[in-house]
């Protein structure tokens, strides 16, 4: 039932890692888990969004490694939860939506592959994961944010069943971009992801792989809820 908080045994302790590409829904799932559970939602993804912004809005090109990387004093981010609901704050300005259009998404993805920049966001990451009672997705927290996590999925879908449901989610934003458009940067950002040498986009050695093509957000929820209480 909705709205229904499952108690979890230790829950004030438990930490659980989801990792995943590019619109397998983890961000969305793990929202759920947190509101049916209590534990605290951290959305990692965010962070290397809004450095890519930021670089995008200043017309860096996100191949400019260097100009990237030099960008980084400028950068002020911080997290605050206001009504439950996590929200990001670049240089004292809230960034809204803004980190989920296609342009952010693919410098998300040019900036992540930086070592200065994954150093930069990581002390941040590991402060949110010591408190527990975290759940935190992204593309490395099971294999380098909280390798010790009582629980890591690495969560995904078919690149065609991600790119149905980024092109629906985009469109109810008002951002309605061509689903070849959608599923041409799914596939690019998969590999980029996949391929870059700095903690790329792969499971865990102890992660419980969740293919959900077939599920539904409920359904993903509770079978991840499943898996904590049987821990």
């Amino acid at each position: 039932m909705k709205g229904t908080v499952i108690i979890v045994k230790d829950i004030k302790e438990i930490r659980v890692a989801i990792d995943g590409p590019s619109g397998a829904g983890k961000s969305t799932i793990a929202k759920r888990i947190a509101a049916k559970t209590g534990l605290v939602y951290v959305d990692t993804g965010a962070l290397y969004r809004t450095v890519g912004l930021y670089a995008y809005e200043r017309g860096i090109s996100q191949d400019d490694c260097a100009a990237i990387v030099a960008c980084l004093s400028e950068i002020d981010i911080k997290l605050a939860y206001e009504n439950g609901v996590q929200k990001v704050y670049l240089c004292g300005k809230d960034v809204g939506d803004s980190i989920r259009t296609p342009a952010a998404s693919m410098y998300a993805s040019a900036v992540s592959k930086l070592p200065p920049v994954r150093e930069f966001l990581l002390k941040l990451q590991k402060d949110l994961a010591k408190k527990g009672g975290v759940i935190m997705d992204g593309r490395d927290i099971g294999t380098v944010i909280i390798p010790d996590a009582e629980l890591k999925v690495f969560m995904t879908a078919t690149p065609e069943a991600r790119a149905r449901r980024r092109f629906i989610e985009l469109e109810e934003k008002g951002m309605a971009q061509p689903y070849d458009e959608v599923l041409r940067d799914i596939v690019e950002r998969d590999r980029e992801d996949r391929e870059r040498e700095a903690s790329p986009c792969v499971p865990a050695e102890d992660a419980v792989n969740f293919v959900n093509d077939d599920y539904g957000i409920e359904e993903s929820a509770d079978y991840i809820i499943g898996l904590m209480k049987n821990l």
